[in-house]
């Protein structure tokens, strides 16, 4: 790898570690080949989803399509002067991830800009495209280009995603809809949001959790412990939740403490350690 490279993958990681402690914490429980690869999937969908959510005094459609255009050009021609991009060209080229895994990612970052209320149909896209595709890129990192691997592992990885999308849409339930004027989860109004909705959507996440968690069990012990950690920190983030009213999640941001997370970390290490997972 040239130093160029590095140095790109080395910003990747740099963003990884400003924007979440918990991702990061969870890479550095991946095997080291896997580690700069996976920061570099997350610089790039980082960088996409801050265009959509946070640059507010900006043309954001503008900016997401040169970032469309720029990231295709960078996969194209395997060299980027910006970093993210180049870290993510790198990633890309070298693990095979096909252009409709990205192209369904920007597709609902593009979602985010001008749809408010979803229905069936367009939450499904929305959900494949903002998560489950991120674990499909992932995924291609873990299995090495072993085709084989990657399909038997291909719909536990969506159902990953999937869940952990849908912890975050009832997380963020008030911030999106009273902020952002957004509702993701259909036929539900976020105005008059009632625990018999909260507990269909749990059940829909449960199910979820269950079917991620079996593909968890058959990861290569090099990429195991970091994925687990991460399905532990939701799982433990789900249950707060679920023990929790539907009006308080109108009114409170669950998150769990620096502190459980350490204690998770290491009951997550231990079980790896005597092949519990």
């Amino acid at each position: 790898m040239d130093l160029y490279t590095k140095n790109a993958l080395q910003c990747s990681r740099r963003t990884t570690r400003n924007y979440s402690t918990s991702f990061s914490l969870g890479v550095r429980l991946l095997s080291k080949k896997y580690r700069m690869p996976i920061h570099g999937i997350y610089g790039f969908v980082r960088f996409a989803d801050e265009i959509v959510d946070t640059f507010h005094e900006h043309d954001k459609k503008r900016l997401l399509k040169e970032f469309r255009e720029d990231t295709y050009k960078a996969i194209e021609d395997k060299i980027s002067t910006n970093p993210i991009l180049h870290s993510f060209q790198y990633v890309v080229n070298k693990y095979s991830i096909e252009k409709e895994t990205i192209e369904a990612f920007l597709d609902s970052m593009q979602m985010d800009l001008t749809h408010e209320d979803y229905n069936s149909q367009t939450f499904k896209k929305y959900v494949y495209g903002s998560a489950e595709v991120v674990g499909l890129m992932c995924l291609r990192v873990f299995t090495e280009n072993n085709a084989k691997e990657y399909e038997r592992l291909k719909e536990p990885a969506m159902k990953l995603g999937e869940a952990f999308q849908k912890i975050n849409f009832l997380r963020d339930l008030s911030s999106d809809y009273l902020e952002r004027s957004r509702s993701y989860f259909p036929q539900i109004d976020p105005a008059s949001f009632s625990d018999a909705d909260k507990a269909k959507i749990e059940e829909d996440i449960a199910i979820d959790f269950n079917e991620a968690y079996e593909g968890i069990k058959r990861l290569n012990k090099d990429s195991r412990l970091g994925v687990f950690l991460a399905y532990t920190y939701y799982k433990k983030l789900f249950l707060k939740i679920r023990q929790t009213k539907a009006k308080n999640i109108m009114s409170e941001r669950y998150r769990i403490s620096n502190t459980r997370k350490m204690a998770l970390l290491f009951k997550g290490y231990i079980k790896h350690k005597m092949n519990l997972i």
